[in-house]
Protein backbone atom coordinates (compact mmCIF):
# COMPACT_ATOMS: atom_id res chain seq x y z
CA UNK A 1 0.00 0.00 0.00
CA UNK A 2 2.79 2.29 0.96
CA UNK A 3 4.53 1.42 -2.27
CA UNK A 4 1.43 2.45 -4.25
CA UNK A 5 1.36 5.86 -2.54
CA UNK A 6 5.04 6.35 -3.28
CA UNK A 7 4.36 5.47 -6.88
CA UNK A 8 1.56 8.00 -7.19
CA UNK A 9 3.66 10.65 -5.50
CA UNK A 10 6.51 10.16 -7.89
CA UNK A 11 4.35 9.75 -11.01
CA UNK A 12 4.95 12.79 -13.34
CA UNK A 13 2.50 11.72 -15.99
CA UNK A 14 0.01 14.58 -16.82
CA UNK A 15 2.29 17.37 -15.61
CA UNK A 16 2.56 18.52 -19.22
CA UNK A 17 -1.15 19.36 -19.11
CA UNK A 18 -0.45 21.85 -16.34
CA UNK A 19 2.34 23.45 -18.34
CA UNK A 20 0.17 23.56 -21.45
CA UNK A 21 -2.63 25.21 -19.48
CA UNK A 22 -0.27 27.77 -18.02
CA UNK A 23 1.24 28.37 -21.46
CA UNK A 24 -2.20 28.77 -22.94
CA UNK A 25 -3.07 31.42 -20.37
CA UNK A 26 0.16 33.27 -21.13
CA UNK A 27 -0.50 33.02 -24.85
CA UNK A 28 -4.04 34.29 -24.33
CA UNK A 29 -2.74 37.22 -22.33
CA UNK A 30 -0.18 37.99 -25.02
CA UNK A 31 -2.85 37.73 -27.70
CA UNK A 32 -5.03 40.15 -25.75
CA UNK A 33 -2.13 42.52 -25.48
CA UNK A 34 -1.25 42.34 -29.17
CA UNK A 35 -4.81 42.53 -30.47
CA UNK A 36 -6.56 44.89 -28.08
CA UNK A 37 -3.65 47.16 -27.29
CA UNK A 38 -2.79 47.38 -30.97
CA UNK A 39 -6.38 48.29 -31.70
CA UNK A 40 -6.37 50.90 -28.94
CA UNK A 41 -3.18 52.48 -30.29
CA UNK A 42 -4.68 52.60 -33.77
CA UNK A 43 -7.84 54.08 -32.27
CA UNK A 44 -5.87 56.74 -30.43
CA UNK A 45 -4.14 57.69 -33.67
CA UNK A 46 -7.45 57.79 -35.54
CA UNK A 47 -9.00 59.94 -32.80
CA UNK A 48 -6.12 62.40 -33.08
CA UNK A 49 -6.56 62.51 -36.85
CA UNK A 50 -10.25 63.24 -36.33
CA UNK A 51 -9.51 66.05 -33.88
CA UNK A 52 -6.79 67.51 -36.13
CA UNK A 53 -9.10 67.49 -39.16
CA UNK A 54 -11.92 69.10 -37.19
CA UNK A 55 -9.70 71.85 -35.80
CA UNK A 56 -8.25 72.65 -39.22
CA UNK A 57 -11.73 72.74 -40.76
CA UNK A 58 -12.92 75.09 -38.04
CA UNK A 59 -9.96 77.42 -38.49
CA UNK A 60 -10.45 77.37 -42.26
CA UNK A 61 -14.09 78.36 -41.80
CA UNK A 62 -12.99 81.23 -39.55
CA UNK A 63 -10.72 82.50 -42.30
CA UNK A 64 -12.95 81.91 -45.33
CA UNK A 65 -16.53 82.09 -44.03
CA UNK A 66 -16.75 84.30 -40.96
CA UNK A 67 -14.08 85.28 -38.49
CA UNK A 68 -16.54 86.83 -36.06
CA UNK A 69 -19.37 84.29 -35.90
CA UNK A 70 -18.64 81.81 -33.08
CA UNK A 71 -22.23 80.70 -32.44
CA UNK A 72 -23.41 77.08 -32.26
CA UNK A 73 -24.57 77.25 -35.88
CA UNK A 74 -21.57 79.20 -37.17
CA UNK A 75 -19.56 77.90 -40.14
CA UNK A 76 -16.58 77.32 -37.84
CA UNK A 77 -18.48 75.12 -35.38
CA UNK A 78 -20.48 73.24 -38.02
CA UNK A 79 -17.40 72.60 -40.19
CA UNK A 80 -15.36 71.43 -37.23
CA UNK A 81 -18.02 68.94 -36.09
CA UNK A 82 -18.89 67.63 -39.56
CA UNK A 83 -15.25 67.08 -40.47
CA UNK A 84 -14.31 65.47 -37.17
CA UNK A 85 -17.16 62.95 -37.16
CA UNK A 86 -16.48 62.08 -40.80
CA UNK A 87 -13.16 60.57 -39.67
CA UNK A 88 -13.92 57.06 -38.36
CA UNK A 89 -12.34 55.89 -35.11
CA UNK A 90 -12.14 52.07 -34.92
CA UNK A 91 -15.11 51.61 -37.21
CA UNK A 92 -17.36 54.21 -35.65
CA UNK A 93 -17.87 57.96 -35.62
CA UNK A 94 -16.51 59.82 -32.61
CA UNK A 95 -18.80 61.96 -30.51
CA UNK A 96 -18.29 65.70 -31.06
CA UNK A 97 -20.84 68.18 -29.76
CA UNK A 98 -21.19 71.94 -29.94
CA UNK A 99 -19.56 72.24 -26.52
CA UNK A 100 -16.54 70.31 -27.78
CA UNK A 101 -15.63 73.14 -30.17
CA UNK A 102 -14.15 76.14 -28.38
CA UNK A 103 -12.24 79.26 -29.37
CA UNK A 104 -9.24 79.78 -27.08
CA UNK A 105 -6.95 82.81 -27.28
CA UNK A 106 -3.48 82.62 -28.73
CA UNK A 107 -0.47 83.76 -26.64
CA UNK A 108 -1.01 87.35 -27.82
CA UNK A 109 -4.62 87.29 -26.55
CA UNK A 110 -6.21 87.07 -30.02
CA UNK A 111 -9.23 84.78 -30.50
CA UNK A 112 -7.97 83.15 -33.69
CA UNK A 113 -7.89 79.52 -32.56
CA UNK A 114 -10.31 76.59 -32.77
CA UNK A 115 -10.03 73.71 -30.32
CA UNK A 116 -11.82 70.43 -31.01
CA UNK A 117 -12.21 67.45 -28.68
CA UNK A 118 -13.44 64.05 -29.92
CA UNK A 119 -14.62 61.11 -27.83
CA UNK A 120 -15.35 57.41 -27.97
CA UNK A 121 -16.12 56.87 -24.29
CA UNK A 122 -18.57 55.18 -21.96
CA UNK A 123 -19.90 58.58 -20.90
CA UNK A 124 -20.77 59.34 -24.54
CA UNK A 125 -22.27 55.89 -25.09
CA UNK A 126 -19.79 54.94 -27.79
CA UNK A 127 -16.86 53.35 -25.96
CA UNK A 128 -14.71 50.98 -28.01
CA UNK A 129 -15.46 47.28 -27.31
CA UNK A 130 -12.51 45.01 -26.67
CA UNK A 131 -11.91 41.82 -28.60
CA UNK A 132 -10.18 39.70 -25.97
CA UNK A 133 -10.30 41.92 -22.93
CA UNK A 134 -13.85 40.91 -22.09
CA UNK A 135 -12.44 37.52 -21.04
CA UNK A 136 -10.64 39.38 -18.27
CA UNK A 137 -13.52 41.64 -17.32
CA UNK A 138 -12.58 44.61 -19.54
CA UNK A 139 -15.44 44.95 -22.01
CA UNK A 140 -14.75 48.47 -23.33
CA UNK A 141 -12.13 51.20 -23.28
CA UNK A 142 -12.38 54.99 -23.57
CA UNK A 143 -10.47 56.95 -26.21
CA UNK A 144 -10.38 60.69 -26.81
CA UNK A 145 -8.20 63.34 -28.43
CA UNK A 146 -7.91 67.11 -28.65
CA UNK A 147 -6.41 69.41 -31.28
CA UNK A 148 -6.10 73.17 -31.74
CA UNK A 149 -5.70 74.99 -35.04
CA UNK A 150 -5.12 78.66 -35.74
CA UNK A 151 -6.21 81.11 -38.42
CA UNK A 152 -3.40 83.55 -37.80
CA UNK A 153 -2.34 86.63 -39.78
CA UNK A 154 -0.22 85.75 -42.81
CA UNK A 155 2.65 87.92 -43.97
CA UNK A 156 3.43 86.51 -47.42
CA UNK A 157 1.77 85.14 -50.54
CA UNK A 158 2.47 83.28 -53.77
CA UNK A 159 0.57 83.54 -57.07
CA UNK A 160 0.56 87.32 -56.63
CA UNK A 161 -0.92 89.48 -59.39
CA UNK A 162 1.49 91.81 -61.23
CA UNK A 163 -0.52 94.91 -60.38
CA UNK A 164 -1.15 96.71 -57.11
CA UNK A 165 -3.81 99.04 -55.74
CA UNK A 166 -3.81 101.29 -52.66
CA UNK A 167 -5.02 99.97 -49.34
CA UNK A 168 -8.33 101.35 -48.09
CA UNK A 169 -8.38 104.60 -46.13
CA UNK A 170 -10.82 106.81 -44.21
CA UNK A 171 -12.25 109.26 -46.72
CA UNK A 172 -12.55 112.76 -45.27
CA UNK A 173 -13.31 114.77 -48.42
CA UNK A 174 -16.35 112.99 -49.85
CA UNK A 175 -16.93 110.29 -47.24
CA UNK A 176 -17.83 107.60 -46.74
CA UNK A 177 -15.13 105.79 -48.72
CA UNK A 178 -16.06 104.13 -52.00
CA UNK A 179 -13.97 102.50 -54.74
CA UNK A 180 -14.03 105.65 -56.90
CA UNK A 181 -12.55 107.95 -54.25
CA UNK A 182 -9.10 109.52 -54.43
CA UNK A 183 -6.70 109.70 -51.50
CA UNK A 184 -5.97 113.36 -50.79
CA UNK A 185 -3.37 114.87 -48.46
CA UNK A 186 -2.59 118.02 -50.48
CA UNK A 187 -4.39 120.55 -52.67
CA UNK A 188 -3.55 121.19 -56.32
CA UNK A 189 -0.72 123.54 -55.27
CA UNK A 190 0.87 120.92 -53.04
CA UNK A 191 -0.28 122.50 -49.77
CA UNK A 192 -1.47 120.21 -46.94
CA UNK A 193 -5.24 119.96 -46.72
CA UNK A 194 -6.87 121.07 -43.46
CA UNK A 195 -8.79 117.80 -43.24
CA UNK A 196 -6.75 115.21 -45.13
CA UNK A 197 -7.75 111.62 -45.75
CA UNK A 198 -6.41 109.17 -43.16
CA UNK A 199 -4.62 105.89 -43.64
CA UNK A 200 -3.58 103.63 -40.73
CA UNK A 201 -1.75 100.43 -41.64
CA UNK A 202 -2.41 96.83 -40.55
CA UNK A 203 0.23 97.00 -37.82
CA UNK A 204 -2.48 98.75 -35.76
CA UNK A 205 -5.17 96.08 -35.43
CA UNK A 206 -7.64 98.33 -33.62
CA UNK A 207 -7.45 101.41 -35.85
CA UNK A 208 -6.52 99.85 -39.20
CA UNK A 209 -8.43 101.58 -42.00
CA UNK A 210 -7.70 99.02 -44.71
CA UNK A 211 -9.54 96.10 -46.25
CA UNK A 212 -11.07 93.50 -43.96
CA UNK A 213 -12.00 89.99 -45.10
CA UNK A 214 -15.28 89.94 -43.15
CA UNK A 215 -16.49 93.49 -43.72
CA UNK A 216 -15.44 93.88 -47.35
CA UNK A 217 -16.21 90.39 -48.61
CA UNK A 218 -18.08 90.66 -51.91
CA UNK A 219 -17.22 94.33 -52.44
CA UNK A 220 -17.03 94.92 -56.19
CA UNK A 221 -14.10 96.91 -57.53
CA UNK A 222 -13.51 97.89 -61.14
CA UNK A 223 -9.78 98.17 -61.71
CA UNK A 224 -8.54 100.82 -64.14
CA UNK A 225 -5.09 101.62 -65.44
CA UNK A 226 -3.40 104.21 -63.21
CA UNK A 227 -2.48 107.66 -64.49
CA UNK A 228 0.48 107.85 -62.05
CA UNK A 229 -0.64 111.18 -60.60
CA UNK A 230 -3.46 110.27 -58.22
CA UNK A 231 -4.15 107.60 -55.64
CA UNK A 232 -7.53 106.19 -56.61
CA UNK A 233 -8.94 103.06 -55.01
CA UNK A 234 -9.78 101.56 -58.40
CA UNK A 235 -6.52 102.48 -60.20
CA UNK A 236 -3.88 99.80 -60.46
CA UNK A 237 -0.13 100.13 -60.94
CA UNK A 238 1.65 97.42 -62.96
CA UNK A 239 4.81 96.03 -61.36
CA UNK A 240 7.44 93.39 -62.06
CA UNK A 241 7.38 90.21 -60.03
CA UNK A 242 10.78 88.70 -59.15
CA UNK A 243 12.53 87.47 -62.29
CA UNK A 244 9.97 89.11 -64.60
CA UNK A 245 10.21 92.07 -66.94
CA UNK A 246 8.23 93.33 -69.90
CA UNK A 247 4.75 92.85 -71.30
CA UNK A 248 5.01 89.11 -72.01
CA UNK A 249 6.03 88.26 -68.44
CA UNK A 250 3.41 90.67 -67.09
CA UNK A 251 0.66 88.96 -69.09
CA UNK A 252 1.88 85.48 -68.07
CA UNK A 253 1.88 86.48 -64.40
CA UNK A 254 -1.85 87.25 -64.68
CA UNK A 255 -3.03 84.03 -66.28
CA UNK A 256 -0.57 81.68 -64.53
CA UNK A 257 0.72 81.38 -60.98
CA UNK A 258 4.10 82.96 -60.33
CA UNK A 259 5.36 80.82 -57.43
CA UNK A 260 7.77 83.41 -56.03
CA UNK A 261 7.03 84.24 -52.41
CA UNK A 262 6.17 87.92 -51.92
CA UNK A 263 6.24 89.07 -48.26
CA UNK A 264 4.81 92.17 -46.66
CA UNK A 265 7.43 94.91 -46.91
CA UNK A 266 8.54 93.76 -50.38
CA UNK A 267 9.52 96.48 -52.89
CA UNK A 268 7.37 96.44 -56.04
CA UNK A 269 9.43 97.73 -59.00
CA UNK A 270 7.10 99.51 -61.44
CA UNK A 271 6.54 98.19 -64.93
CA UNK A 272 6.68 101.15 -67.38
CA UNK A 273 3.40 101.98 -69.11
CA UNK A 274 -0.16 101.23 -68.10
CA UNK A 275 -0.15 97.71 -69.60
CA UNK A 276 -3.79 97.96 -70.68
CA UNK A 277 -3.35 95.49 -73.56
CA UNK A 278 -1.44 92.79 -71.63
CA UNK A 279 -3.83 93.20 -68.68
CA UNK A 280 -6.82 92.56 -70.96
CA UNK A 281 -5.15 89.60 -72.67
CA UNK A 282 -3.97 87.98 -69.45
CA UNK A 283 -7.33 88.49 -67.74
CA UNK A 284 -9.28 87.02 -70.63
CA UNK A 285 -6.95 84.01 -70.70
CA UNK A 286 -7.44 83.52 -66.96
CA UNK A 287 -11.24 83.70 -67.18
CA UNK A 288 -11.15 81.14 -70.00
CA UNK A 289 -9.44 78.64 -67.67
CA UNK A 290 -12.53 78.47 -65.45
CA UNK A 291 -15.42 79.93 -67.48
CA UNK A 292 -18.17 78.45 -65.31
CA UNK A 293 -17.09 80.23 -62.13
CA UNK A 294 -19.35 83.08 -61.00
CA UNK A 295 -19.78 85.24 -57.94
CA UNK A 296 -22.89 84.27 -55.97
CA UNK A 297 -24.23 87.28 -54.05
CA UNK A 298 -26.36 85.07 -51.79
CA UNK A 299 -23.39 83.30 -50.20
CA UNK A 300 -20.86 86.00 -51.14
CA UNK A 301 -18.67 83.30 -52.61
CA UNK A 302 -17.54 81.70 -55.85
CA UNK A 303 -19.88 79.10 -57.36
CA UNK A 304 -19.62 76.88 -60.42
CA UNK A 305 -15.85 76.52 -60.48
CA UNK A 306 -14.30 73.46 -62.08
CA UNK A 307 -11.56 73.55 -59.42
CA UNK A 308 -11.49 73.21 -55.60
CA UNK A 309 -10.20 76.79 -55.68
CA UNK A 310 -10.86 78.81 -58.82
CA UNK A 311 -7.70 80.13 -60.52
CA UNK A 312 -9.67 83.31 -61.03
CA UNK A 313 -9.16 84.10 -57.34
CA UNK A 314 -5.91 86.06 -57.44
CA UNK A 315 -3.81 87.82 -54.82
CA UNK A 316 -3.50 91.59 -55.19
CA UNK A 317 -0.80 93.33 -53.13
CA UNK A 318 -1.74 96.62 -51.49
CA UNK A 319 0.46 99.69 -51.03
CA UNK A 320 0.45 102.56 -48.54
CA UNK A 321 -1.47 105.46 -50.14
CA UNK A 322 0.42 107.97 -47.98
CA UNK A 323 3.74 106.95 -49.51
CA UNK A 324 2.31 107.34 -53.01
CA UNK A 325 0.69 110.71 -52.27
CA UNK A 326 3.82 112.12 -50.64
CA UNK A 327 5.93 111.12 -53.60
CA UNK A 328 3.57 112.40 -56.25
CA UNK A 329 2.97 115.72 -54.47
CA UNK A 330 6.67 116.48 -54.12
CA UNK A 331 7.90 115.12 -57.44
CA UNK A 332 9.76 112.26 -55.79
CA UNK A 333 10.24 108.80 -57.31
CA UNK A 334 7.45 106.57 -56.07
CA UNK A 335 8.61 103.41 -54.29
CA UNK A 336 5.75 101.09 -53.55
CA UNK A 337 6.01 98.50 -50.79
CA UNK A 338 3.55 95.73 -49.98
CA UNK A 339 1.62 96.58 -46.81
CA UNK A 340 -1.09 93.93 -47.14
CA UNK A 341 -2.91 91.70 -49.64
CA UNK A 342 -6.48 91.05 -50.69
CA UNK A 343 -8.10 88.09 -52.40
CA UNK A 344 -9.80 89.15 -55.63
CA UNK A 345 -12.16 87.05 -57.75
CA UNK A 346 -11.87 88.27 -61.33
CA UNK A 347 -15.34 88.43 -62.86
CA UNK A 348 -14.09 89.55 -66.27
CA UNK A 349 -13.27 92.53 -68.45
CA UNK A 350 -15.58 95.42 -69.29
CA UNK A 351 -14.51 98.26 -71.54
CA UNK A 352 -10.87 97.49 -70.88
CA UNK A 353 -11.32 97.42 -67.10
CA UNK A 354 -10.96 94.45 -64.73
CA UNK A 355 -14.08 93.72 -62.69
CA UNK A 356 -13.91 91.64 -59.55
CA UNK A 357 -14.96 90.97 -55.96
CA UNK A 358 -12.97 90.93 -52.75
CA UNK A 359 -12.80 87.48 -51.17
CA UNK A 360 -10.94 85.91 -48.24
CA UNK A 361 -7.71 84.06 -49.00
CA UNK A 362 -5.13 82.02 -47.16
CA UNK A 363 -1.48 82.96 -46.92
CA UNK A 364 1.97 82.07 -45.63
CA UNK A 365 4.03 82.97 -42.60
CA UNK A 366 7.70 83.60 -43.39
CA UNK A 367 10.51 84.81 -41.19
CA UNK A 368 12.18 88.16 -41.62
CA UNK A 369 9.03 89.99 -42.76
CA UNK A 370 6.59 92.18 -40.81
CA UNK A 371 3.65 90.23 -39.47
CA UNK A 372 0.90 92.82 -38.90
CA UNK A 373 -1.97 91.65 -36.68
CA UNK A 374 -4.58 93.05 -39.09
CA UNK A 375 -3.22 91.24 -42.16
CA UNK A 376 -6.01 90.33 -44.59
CA UNK A 377 -4.90 86.76 -45.48
CA UNK A 378 -4.86 84.02 -42.86
CA UNK A 379 -2.45 81.13 -42.38
CA UNK A 380 -4.19 77.91 -41.30
CA UNK A 381 -2.05 75.62 -39.14
CA UNK A 382 -2.17 73.20 -36.25
CA UNK A 383 -0.64 74.60 -33.09
CA UNK A 384 -1.46 71.88 -30.52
Amino acid sequence: MRTSFHHLRDDERGISIVFVALGFMALLAATTLSIDVGMFMAGRSAAQTSADAGALAGATALAYNSFTDRSATSPAVVSAIDTAVANSVVGGAPSVGVGDVTFPLDPAGVADRVKVSVYRTTARGNAIPTLMGSLFGVATVDIGATATAEASPANAETCVAPFTIPDKWTEKQTGPWDPTDTFDLYDAAGNPLPNPDVYIGPEDKVNYTGYNADRDRGLEIVLKANNDTKVTASFYNPWDLPGSVGAADYRANIDTCNTNVVPIGFDMPPEPGNMVGPTKQGTNDLVAEDPGATWDTDCNCVKGSAFPKSPRVVIIPLYDPVAFADGAAHGKPITLKVVNFIGFFIEGMKAGEVMGRITPVGGLVVGGAPNPPAAFPKAIRLVQ
